[in-house]
């Protein structure tokens, strides 16, 4: 059986909050984690109605250290509704947050990315922000993923220190990116590293050598089923897609994107019709070390084809900018940071 990870980073949105403070919390929390739109809402709650009618579960990785800047109740707030459905609630951290914390666990020293803190500052963000997370309400946390994918092999130390069994940082699918782990070459299977196992972000071949992250808003539904199909003839033990609480929601103009809604629903609905693929989380089912050194599913350009149609459409009904020029809607992420985990 190949362990699919349907995992979604759970945050608030720090340049909201740069903008608007805490006079715009709880519009920040309606469109970050209720995705509340006048057509229904499609954040976290919409979601696990999806999930929960296919029959899966979803890994939530909760960014707890707005409550350096607000106070745990909003935390809360996050957490409480996910345990309350039986999901896996994990850690996420974005240290763009202690710009504005009111305590800061490491002496005012701001950064964009965990790797921009030595492994001391890392240690002491990453034990405030479990601690943050359990007093919500969440379990002890075994799983981390860092905000904008910006890890290195210290943030990986400072987790085994703090008993946090795996890491899920590492994007072999994105190139250039923030990820500083000392891992090389396209690592797929989930492996022993600095006493941590990484578990790695899916990926897929692109055109002209490239490679493309496996995230909800970067691939078609049909891209990440003949990935997963792939992965599952390969033997591979194990396949994490990334998305986000908010990325169901066309956010400059507060509707639902169809587009991105009905693309959770038919891969939702692929995976449920596949025997050879369980819904797994952290919590019940982690992953294993593989031993197996699958490759990336090949480029297909109908598949690709297909992916820039919907893109475009997305573009044209979605956002308030002009077509042409866009950043692809499928890799739009919030204002801050440019690439959000």
């Amino acid at each position: 059986m190949l362990r699919f990870y349907l995992t979604v980073d759970t945050e608030l949105s720090s340049g909201h909050f740069a903008r608007r403070g805490r006079a715009g919390l709880d519009a920040n929390f309606a469109s970050a984690i209720d995705g509340r739109t006048g057509r229904g809402p499609v954040g976290v709650a919409h979601q696990i109605d999806v999930l929960d009618a296919h029959g899966m579960k979803g890994v939530f990785f909760v960014d707890p250290l707005p409550a350096l800047a607000v106070g745990i109740d909003v935390i809360k707030r996050i957490v409480h509704p996910i345990l309350e459905r039986e999901h896996d609630v994990q850690l996420h951290a974005h240290s763009e947050w202690l710009s504005f914390a009111t305590r800061s666990p490491v002496g005012g020293r701001t950064g964009r990315n965990m790797k921009d803190f030595d492994l001391a500052d890392q240690t002491a963000i990453l034990e405030v922000a479990r601690d943050c997370l359990v007093e919500a309400g969440a379990p002890a946390p075994v799983a981390f993923r860092a905000g904008n994918y910006g890890a290195d092999d210290n943030t990986l130390r400072a987790l085994a220190r703090l008993g946090i069994r795996y890491d899920t940082s590492l994007t072999p699918g994105i190139k250039g990116g923030a990820c500083d782990i000392s891992i090389v070459g396209d690592r797929l299977e989930p492996v022993e590293h600095l006493g941590v196992i990484e578990v790695p972000v899916a990926a897929i071949a692109a055109a002209r050598g490239g490679r493309r992250h496996a995230q909800l808003t970067a691939l078609s539904a049909g891209e990440i089923l003949a990935a997963l199909d792939h992965a599952v003839a390969q033997r591979q033990t194990s396949f994490t897609l990334v998305s986000h609480s908010f990325e169901l929601l066309a956010r400059e103009r507060g509707v639902p994107n169809r587009i991105v809604t009905q693309r959770f629903e038919r891969l939702c609905a692929g995976i449920a019709a596949r025997a050879a693929i369980e819904s797994a989380t952290y919590a019940n089912q982690p992953p294993e070390p593989g031993t197996a050194y699958p490759s990336l599913l090949p480029h297909n350009p109908i598949r690709t084809a297909i992916r820039l149609v919907e893109q475009a459409a997305s573009n044209a009904l979605y956002s308030r900018r002009p077509l042409f020029g866009l950043r692809a809607a499928s890799t739009v992420q919030p204002p801050v940071p440019a690439v959000q985990s």
